[in-house]
């Protein structure tokens, strides 16, 4: 495939008003604040962006509302996650009639599964669809993992060209570049914002990393001086980013992302229930790291 995943990709959260609409003015602020900061690509309707809370059809608006904002000037990745192999495809199909770049397709939740399941599970999806598919193992969230042999496995099939790793295992990682690195047009991306650095080392083509949705400067400075060689200035940034990062533990995810970007000026409403605001001595918390970082005075 032509398509080749790269550099910072943001997960992007889903700004909503106080009914839980979509708000369309206050995201296409958003993306145009990633695009003023260099970041590569954009991720709807990925953990960050809460998709298990939407149905179909704001699915295919909030992409519409993507490709229409970003024209051309970032890929755009959607997330095609559900229990089921039929519900990806449909989302899958969506997604294509939406003209995306790519997918990323995560591992069924709730049903505990083999490898030779999960490796049919993305056999499946991929021959449904034309699409570049990235493979998002987020073991943490799903209790399912895609192992580093059944990663080498399925990156044989031509529209699978990429793993999202977010398990946190940096020898997880490790075993995703080994074991694909003879594979052409297949690539690691890192997903867990403290080791975007680390992967970079290794090999790792980039990140997908939901803290850029606050400070994608502060990612791409990871990201850019990484390629120019100036390691002292890329560990800075990877130290700023990190910070924020364990910020988010304070809440329930992405509970901690969204009060962010509100602080900082972007109104994009609270989570959808059951996920609860900060208490305020979270927010004080919060912002005491936002102005640690730079994001705040």
């Amino acid at each position: 495939m032509a398509f080749t995943p790269k550099g910072i990709v943001i997960p992007v959260i889903t700004p909503v008003d106080s009914e839980g609409r979509f708000n369309e003015a206050e995201y296409r602020k958003l993306l145009q604040y990633f695009l003023d900061n260099g970041i590569a690509g954009v991720f709807p309707f990925g953990t960050s962006g809460e998709f298990y809370a939407f149905d179909n059809g704001f699915y295919r608006n909030m992409l519409e509302v993507t490709m229409d904002a970003v024209g051309g000037k970032m890929d755009v990745y959607a997330g095609a996650n559900h229990i089921t192999p039929k519900g990806a495809i449909e989302l899958a199909h969506i997604a294509e009639e939406c003209k995306v770049d790519a997918l990323s397709v995560l591992t069924p939740m709730f049903v505990s599964q083999t490898q030779k399941e999960v490796a049919a599970y993305y056999r499946t999806v991929a021959a449904e669809t034309s699409l570049p598919i990235v493979i998002y193992n987020n073991k943490p969230k799903t209790n399912v993992t895609v192992e580093p042999a059944t990663i080498r496995e399925l990156a044989q099939i031509d529209n699978i060209i990429a793993v999202k790793d977010s398990t946190g295992d940096m020898t997880n990682s490790e075993e995703y570049i080994r074991l694909t690195r003879d594979i052409p047009n297949f690539h690691v991306l890192m997903g867990r914002d403290t080791l975007i650095l680390a992967s970079l080392h290794y090999g790792a083509a980039g990140a997908i990393t939901s803290c850029g949705n606050v400070a994608p400067r502060i990612a791409v400075d990871i990201y850019e001086n990484f390629q120019k060689g100036d390691y002292k200035a890329a560990l800075e940034a990877q130290f700023r980013l990190s910070a924020l990062r364990i910020a988010t533990n304070m809440g329930t995810f992405p509970v901690v992302i969204k009060e962010a970007l509100n602080m900082i000026g972007f109104n994009v409403g609270n989570c959808m229930a059951p996920i609860q605001p900060l208490s305020e001595e979270q927010r004080a918390k919060l912002k005491a790291v936002l102005v640690e970082i730079g994001l705040l005075k």
